[in-house]
């Protein structure tokens, strides 16, 4: 009797729905680090230098990459909804994963909406002393759209597959993101705004999907499948240390004479682009990973 009710027990802890406080706080720290780029990029003569330099000088990688960043950009819009469409209808037809693909499907939809009334809400760029266009351009629509078609796949997708998942989904975003530098489309600091707001409404989704979908978020663990190992994350993690890193060195490296830079501002962008891409998609994959279900191996 003690045996099974211990089993009984174990059974019913493992069946509990995923606990709804660590989502709801990845949301409100994506909120946060709307705000935060805001203020540090914006509102601030520093940090406003640092992502019009970086614009000025993607004028430098453009020269040797403008072709191909404009192309990828070109087709990004397509190519990130006929991503998600694809992968989003498979696994729906395929599993029945009807709630899954409804509600990332909505989260991608309220993650672009929210990224273009932001946009229009927020004022223009104060007069700080720096040489800058002074209309709004955060967050950036094209970074949303390819962030949250990612983030689409990634929720729909089963826990086994999501560290792979969410690897490529974020490599995709980042590539995005710094096409639209590269093209001088889009600063750096939109970049990260446009990420932070598709992470908001991304935890929220991954919550709803979670609960409505308990039954199906369910695996045995990172060596249950090449696609689970957690060298995916432990990737990601690498990549946003190194080029968080890589982004105060080079700014550090130039910080008593900015005026002889070149191209370090611009690669210091590239690198904070790609340091929250990665930092993002590594928490994702933690959460959603912590959050499933274990299954007996």
């Amino acid at each position: 009797m003690t045996t099974y009710g211990s089993r009984s027990g174990h059974a019913r802890r493992r069946a509990a729905a995923p606990h709804a406080l660590p989502f709801i706080l990845a949301a409100l720290i994506a909120l946060a680090g709307v705000v935060a780029t805001y203020q540090l990029f914006v509102n601030r003569t520093e940090g406003q230098f640092i992502d019009e330099s970086a614009l000025t000088e993607a004028a430098v990688a453009r020269h040797y990459l403008g072709v191909q960043a404009s192309q990828w950009l070109d087709a990004l819009p397509l190519t990130s909804v006929v991503i998600a469409a694809f992968v989003v209808l498979f696994v729906t037809l395929a599993r029945r994963r009807w709630k899954a693909a409804g509600i990332a499907l909505l989260a991608m939809g309220a993650a672009n909406l929210s990224t273009q009334l932001i946009k229009a809400a927020l004022p223009n760029r104060p007069d700080l002393g720096v040489d800058t266009l002074s209309l709004n351009s955060l967050p950036s629509g094209h970074s949303t759209l390819a962030a949250s078609a990612a983030v689409a796949v990634f929720l729909v997708v089963s826990p086994r597959w999501r560290p792979a998942a969410g690897f490529l989904g974020g490599t995709y975003a980042v590539v995005s993101g710094v096409s639209t530098l590269v093209n001088q489309w889009h600063r750096p600091a939109d970049v990260l705004a446009a990420f932070f707001v598709v992470a908001f409404w991304g935890a929220l989704a991954a919550l709803a999907v979670m609960r409505t979908g308990n039954a199906w978020n369910v695996w045995a663990g990172p060596r249950e499948h090449w696609a689970s190992s957690a060298w995916w994350t432990i990737g990601a993690a690498g990549l946003a240390v190194l080029t968080i890193v890589g982004a105060y060195t080079a700014v550090a490296s130039v910080a008593a004479h900015p005026q002889t830079s070149r191209i370090t501002y611009f690669l210091a962008g590239a690198a904070l682009i790609a340091a929250c891409g990665y930092a993002l998609t590594m928490f994702g994959a933690l959460l959603l990973g912590s959050q499933a279900r274990r299954r007996a191996r």
